[in-house]
């Protein structure tokens, strides 16, 4: 539902620019309440490098309006080096983002039109900086929103998982960031400065990949960021929300662990979109439900947010597989605390019959998985706007390694992370593990609830990863991602093991047999709860007046309040022999136009990902011309060792 009248008028101030200290400015784009001067309101911050111009524009026009017509002046703050903020930014989540941050916060606050209380909020990078700064503790920061985030940046975000390099989702984002940094900012804010401002994130931005592939363990590049290394830091309220078809929905379950303060958690069916508008459905009242949480902390006003159950979740009913789904089936669920007190993992054991809750005798199974086993893997993280998700499992299914149920007499209900527990050797010194649960059918069709993958070299350790010994026994475990899911009588539950998942991850250096020797799968079974009938109803989906582009030919964008014309293209190609893991290789090629009447810029990056037994070979190009003048040119050519992964 669009919404035209708030409580308060709302006025927009397209363009402003925040002073730092060491007299960089950042770009700020603000919405607020017309009388916030003579009646002062809390600040709400989303600070991102996407470009509040001609970036997010679409999804901050639903969104911060809202805010800003009910009480709230809702600020979109450009990160230094991207959009129209000064600076060259050098890095996801670096301490000089996190720096600024602080310093944004106290600018808004210390401003007349606010009260002098800052909430901060977003979705993936700013679910993620919004954690980090409130682990910095900045004064006038109250509360927190944070939506398809982490809080572990090695061991749960979009480079690394269980150890295993992931491909394609590591590659594409690389491939997207990369060109996105080299977008120019916009003359008609900036004036004549542009060129400079331009010529210089061209000639400074880094090869972010490069980075990410010299840091293969979970070391101190990758633990600064991460809220888990130190929970009791973060002492403002958290609400952490997700949704289970998005990537990122496995630190909320952490979060309402491990921190102190007061939290709560929200897992819809959702991709990795604002649940006002995510698909899969069924959307939600999320900016009424934030309002709630900001009302409470920020204004003090007791809505009722906080005498409601720690956790909300989604309960998704047994269906059918597709790569694309506009709604899942099910119904909300909650936790009155995390995790829930009482409940008690059901264990199956591997045995040669399939899975039983009895142990039995099992023959040593070998698993040597063709290198392209992973088809209907989906996305890493979907986004819900294409045919992104998990598909029928079948056809991996077939080429792995399964253990299956009996039919199940009685309908079970999971809710939290899956635990697989295995007794291995293998013949490799580097080797991964991949475990799929899935739901079968009766008609056999096999519908993937979680999975989890493990870089066997980090059995013991992310830090300190140590090859195998061929031949050798080992115990290792798998957690599999959190999930929310029902399964009906006369259905089965499948665990699928490989060594192979491509193209979600990179394939080992040599293709190794992991022979299973016993094994158990813990199962987070959740009994019925009669609390569940009794929670209040999600409102429905409420926006602001949507602000689209025209779309005039394919692949152009028109911004017309702008008079802004973009042309984008980009290609991506993935290759693997079935019999040979070093055939492996990705490709990545992004162009942009961008003009205006008489001014026109283009910029163009390339990359190629490939590897050999002991190291990455990377490979990237970077080129930008102002109308027919060619500005920058710049050749990467690397080779990056291989750290037993």
């Amino acid at each position: 539902m669009i919404v035209t009248e708030f409580p308060r008028v709302v006025r927009e101030i397209e363009h402003t620019l925040i002073p730092l200290r060491d007299g960089t400015r950042l770009a700020a784009r603000l919405w607020l309440p017309q009388d916030a001067e003579r009646n002062p309101v809390p600040a709400l911050l989303e600070y991102l490098p996407y470009r509040k111009r001609d970036g997010t524009f679409e999804r901050d026009a639903l969104t911060h309006p809202y805010l800003a017509g009910h009480g709230y002046a809702a600020g979109r703050v450009d990160i230094r080096g991207s959009g129209e903020s000064e600076g060259v930014l050098v890095d996801e989540y670096s301490q000089q983002e996190l720096d600024d941050a602080l310093e944004v916060i106290a600018w808004l606050a210390a401003q007349p039109w606010c009260s002098g209380a800052v909430g901060m909020f977003g979705i993936s990078w700013g679910g993620f900086n919004a954690l980090q700064v409130a682990a910095l503790r900045p004064p006038a920061l109250k509360a927190i929103v944070t939506l398809c985030s982490t809080d572990d940046r090695y061991a749960d975000d979009v480079h690394y998982m269980g150890g295993a390099k992931l491909a394609s989702a590591d590659l594409g984002w690389a491939g997207f960031f990369f060109h996105d940094m080299c977008q120019p900012p916009d003359p008609a804010l900036v004036g004549e400065r542009w060129r400079d401002m331009w010529r210089e994130r061209l000639h400074k931005v880094p090869l972010f990949l490069e980075r990410w592939l010299r840091h293969q363990t979970r070391d101190a590049y990758w633990k600064h960021g991460s809220v888990c290394e130190d929970w009791q830091a973060i002492q403002c309220p958290v609400y952490a929300v997700g949704g289970w078809t998005d990537g990122y929905s496995n630190a909320i379950p952490r979060l309402l662990e491990h921190l102190k303060v007061p939290r709560k958690g929200l897992i819809g069916p959702w991709a990795h979109a604002y649940p006002h508008f995510a698909k899969p459905g069924p959307q939600i009242g999320f900016l009424q439900e934030m309002l709630r949480w900001w009302d409470h902390w920020l204004k003090g006003i007791d809505t009722g947010v906080m005498a409601e159950p720690m956790l909300r979740a989604w309960l998704t009913e047994s269906h059918m597989p597709e790569t694309h789904h506009e709604t899942l089936p099910g119904r909300w669920v909650a936790e009155p605390a995390w995790p829930p007190p009482g409940n008690t993992p059901q264990r199956l054991f591997l045995t040669d019959d399939g899975l039983a809750r009895a142990a039995a005798a099992i023959v040593p199974r070998k698993i040597c998985s063709p290198q392209t086993l992973g088809s209907e893997a989906g996305e890493w993280c979907p986004f819900g706007r294409g045919n992104d998700q998990a598909g029928d499992q079948r056809p991996d299914d077939q080429r792995s390694l399964v253990f299956d149920t009996p039919p199940l007499g009685e309908t079970i209900e999971l809710l939290g992370a899956p635990v697989v527990t295995l007794d291995i050797a293998c013949d490799r010194p580097v080797a991964n593990l991949v475990a799929r649960l899935c739901d079968v059918h009766p008609g056999g069709e096999s519908l993937r609830l979680s999975f989890g993958v493990l870089n066997l070299t980090h059995r013991d350790s992310h830090e300190a990863p140590s090859p195998l010994e061929p031949g050798r026994h080992y115990r290792v475990h798998i957690r599999l991602n959190d999930c929310g899911a029902s399964l009906p009588a006369g259905h089965r539950v499948r665990l699928a093991l490989s060594t192979t998942y491509w193209p979600m991850i990179w394939p080992a250096p040599e293709a190794a047999t992991v022979t299973i020797v016993a094994g158990t799968l813990d199962l987070p079974v959740r009994p019925a709860h009669r609390e569940d009938a009794m929670l209040p109803a999600l409102p429905p989906p409420h926006t602001a007046t949507p602000d689209p582009p025209t779309r005039p030919r394919p692949g152009v964008m028109r911004l017309d309040r702008l008079g802004l014309e973009i042309e984008s293209e980009g290609k991506y190609a993935l290759d693997l022999r079935d019999d040979d893991p070093l055939t492996a290789s990705a490709a990545m090629q992004f162009a942009a136009t961008k003009r205006r009447g008489d001014w026109q810029v283009r910029f163009e990056t390339s990359m190629r990902l490939s590897c050999t037994k002991d190291a990455f070979e990377l490979r990237a190009t970077l080129g930008a011309q102002e109308g027919e003048a060619e500005i920058c040119r710049r050749h990467w050519t690397l080779r990056i060792p291989r750290n037993l992964v």
